[in-house]
């Protein structure tokens, strides 16, 4: 339900919360990861209580972080690849300009590669942090603002644009996974 230009937070799989429409498409996907890289370390050195095991731990740490963060760099840059095969625009701040609908390669398994890579890299941070509050609250506040002020806004163009084809390929593919 929309009240003014703001979207009301809705309970459910679908989590959104109060955004207004102005900031839709306004900041950029990796600052918006980067921040929440950020808020990780403060909440990390914050919540001293949340601490699992040291910075950077042992090395079976290094090598998760290290693997998450190389499979989140591995699933974006496969996005990124079909985008540039599809000749169509990356750009997230401006998806009307979108000329094709990707659906090949891993857009067959998610819709948001580039996305799901960012959250993927950001994980393995956590992991490095060893702190439980910066291992959830960094991943979760990511994917809240990215559904909130990129993604959701995207899936309306691409609904605009590509009609009926979008709808079933929405309805095939998952957002994240």
């Amino acid at each position: 339900m929309q009240v003014g230009t703001a979207q009301r937070f809705r309970c459910g799989p679908d989590v959104t919360p109060v955004i207004p429409r102005w900031l839709e498409h306004r900041i950029p996907p990796p600052v918006i990861d980067l921040s929440c890289a950020g808020l990780m370390w403060w909440l990390s050195t914050l919540v001293p209580a949340a601490q699992l095991w040291p910075r950077g731990g042992a090395w079976w740490v290094w090598v998760l972080a290290a693997g998450l963060a190389l499979a989140g760099g591995a699933v974006s840059l496969a996005g990124l690849r079909e985008f540039a095969r599809a000749r169509t625009t990356f750009n997230p701040l401006a998806p009307d300009r979108a000329s094709a609908l990707v659906t090949t390669g891993i857009y067959r398994f998610t819709r948001n590669p580039m996305y799901l890579g960012m959250l993927l890299v950001l994980i393995g941070w956590g992991l490095w942090l060893g702190n439980a509050a910066a291992l959830v609250v960094g991943p979760l506040l990511a994917v809240l603002s990215l559904n909130a002020l990129q993604i959701r806004p995207e899936e309306r163009v691409m609904q605009a644009r590509f009609g009926e084809v979008y709808t079933r390929y929405r309805a095939r593919v998952r957002r994240w996974l």
